[in-house]
């Protein structure tokens, strides 16, 4: 019984890594939305292709669509490109964040 309290502290202590780094809401390595570039997409559909396209072009790692009157949160992600779509689903305007 004495050689299992023994244990106990070596045990735990092996149970609580804490990781190096540990992640950052709203930033994946490798990743910062910039909109130089994005500018060709203004007035085109937004369809997931499209969306794929934009991401590519930003080097964002999320993809946030915004349709007409529906509301978004205001929490500022430096790896996510929100699209901008008007009523016929066309592509109004793209920032990030």
């Amino acid at each position: 019984m004495r050689k299992t309290f023994a244990l106990a502290p070596a045990l735990l202590a092996a149970c609580s890594t804490v990781p190096a780094d540990p992640p950052i809401h709203g930033v994946t390595p490798g990743h910062k939305c910039e909109t130089d570039g994005t500018a060709q997409f203004i007035g085109k559909p937004g369809t997931s292709e499209m969306g794929a396209e934009v991401m590519r072009a930003s080097h964002a790692a999320v993809l946030r669509w915004a349709p007409p009157n529906v509301m978004l949160t205001m929490d500022y992600r430096e790896d996510r490109v929100t699209v901008h779509l008007d009523r016929a689903n066309k592509i109004t305007e793209i920032r990030c964040g």
